[in-house]
């Protein structure tokens, strides 16, 4: 991956991720496609009309149904969708945050339990990447600890703490998959702590330490007052390298990314555009 920043206006940039299979220019809103399709748009609409040069999927979903093996079997999912541009895939981190009815985390992973068949599933920071070499992304994200807002001093530190020993393993993990398979696929970090900037210092310098190509600030838009979103972004990204992309996780209103841009944010998504009318 390729980063290259074209055009700064005081903290707002407009930037370029090359892939290998697609140039993005940021600021970037990624359409959701949670089974690597997204909603009553085929690849004619996300090319030709929509012009999108980058979707993202969902690890989760794409590993329960129709199975990240298959998809392998097919060449990844640029193969088994037709849509040649980039993928992003996320961890399903956030989804043991909106199906914590039917998941449980640890210290070493979460576990879920299918919404298709009630199996039970373990995801760790290696599975889940494991998971995404299958699916042949260009870009993955790592597994995180998502929490809920209001949180507790507590409850937010074991969040920064778990996401911050699952990032080392990732990244350890991933170099020596990159090394031994010749993987070009990139791999970002998650930044967490909530709307405590104590906290959101601790991971964000804990993460940044570490050799990934980019990073994501995680659990925001999950409870607290737009505000206190927009401060936390505009703390957070002062200890993120200018150098990397950044990506605003899960938020995708048209005023929320015209903040987050002020603010220093390339990369942006979210389900409202899928789900709302």
């Amino acid at each position: 991956m390729v980063f290259k920043i074209d055009s700064i206006d005081n903290k707002a940039r407009a930037c370029r991720l090359e892939t290998s299979h697609s140039t993005i220019k940021t600021p970037i809103f990624m359409p959701v496609g949670t089974a690597a399709s997204v909603k009553a748009l085929d690849n004619n609409d996300l090319l030709e009309i929509l012009k999108t040069d980058i979707i993202l999927a969902n690890t989760y979903h794409l590993y329960l149904r129709p199975g990240d093996k298959i998809i392998n079997e097919f060449g990844g999912l640029h193969n088994f969708t037709g849509y040649k541009k980039s993928f992003l895939t996320d961890s399903g981190g956030f989804q043991a945050f909106s199906l914590s009815d039917i998941s449980d985390a640890d210290e070493n992973g979460i576990v879920f339990k299918s919404h298709i068949d009630g199996s039970k599933h373990y995801f760790t920071p290696k599975k889940v990447l494991d998971i995404q070499y299958n699916l042949k992304s260009d870009i993955m994200m790592i597994l995180d600890d998502l929490i809920a807002l209001p949180a507790t001093k507590e409850r937010l530190k074991i969040s920064v703490e778990r996401t911050t020993k699952w990032a080392k393993e990732s990244i350890d993990y991933h170099k020596k998959m990159k090394n031994r398979e010749k993987n070009n696929q990139s791999i970002f970090a998650i930044i967490q702590g909530g709307i405590d900037f104590e906290f959101r210092k601790i991971s964000a310098t804990s993460l940044t330490s570490l050799d990934f190509d980019g990073f994501a600030i995680g659990g925001l838009s999950v409870g607290e007052e737009s505000q206190a979103m927009y401060d936390t972004v505009e703390f957070t990204t002062t200890f993120m390298p200018k150098e990397k992309p950044r990506y605003l996780m899960g938020v995708g209103t048209p005023e929320d990314i015209i903040e987050a841009i002020d603010r220093g944010v390339d990369m942006f998504d979210c389900v409202m555009p899928t789900r709302n009318r």
